[in-house]
């Protein structure tokens, strides 16, 4: 009988150790997905474009290049200005970047300025698109500052007394002797 017993609470403990291992065990990845069908058949070959029609070609595939680089910021300090060679380089949280810019853009601008930088990457450079001073603390709320015509207290004002103890009752008045 005690056999039984100590092999029922055996099979017990097993399910449950082994239940709560299954119940953290993440569940499997999703298989991939079979490949789907074109949605389109091929085309056919097309006669090759004639000598003119090739540069507006080019131009079309430029213009899908410009419209896919995207706009990069960089928000930090002027590190250096290399007018000479038209660049600058700006050292922002994450890391410095340095990009190629045009005169115009570098003419306002010096080491240690704060600045904003907007450029793209074209052809593994970075070229500024603008740049702009950064206003200084312009993004961090002010603490209101007291009002000039309020008056300043005269004294501190002092801490609350404690309470008084209680006092003990008055004694009842004895009764009046009768005469």
């Amino acid at each position: 009988m005690k056999r039984v017993i100590a092999l029922i609470v055996a099979i017990l403990f097993v399910f449950a150790v082994s239940s709560v291992a299954i119940a953290q065990e993440k569940p499997a990845a999703k298989p991939a997905e079979p490949a789907k069908p074109a949605a389109k058949p091929a085309e056919p070959a097309k006669p090759a474009a004639k000598p003119a029609d090739a540069p507006k070609a080019e131009k079309k595939a430029d213009d899908k290049k410009a419209e896919k680089a995207k706009v990069k910021q960089v928000t930090g300090e002027v590190a250096a200005v290399d007018a000479a060679a038209n660049s600058i380089t700006v050292k922002g949280k994450k890391a410095e970047v340095k990009m190629s810019a045009d005169a115009k853009l570098l003419a306002d601008v010096k080491v240690g300025d704060k600045v904003v930088a907007k450029y793209t990457v074209q052809d593994g450079k970075n070229v500024a698109k603008s740049i702009k001073k950064a206003a200084a603390k312009a993004d961090k709320p002010k603490a209101e500052k007291p009002k000039a015509d309020a008056k300043p207290a005269a004294k501190p004002a002092e801490p609350a007394k404690p309470a008084e103890p209680a006092k003990p009752a008055a004694k009842p008045a004895e009764p009046a002797k009768k005469p």
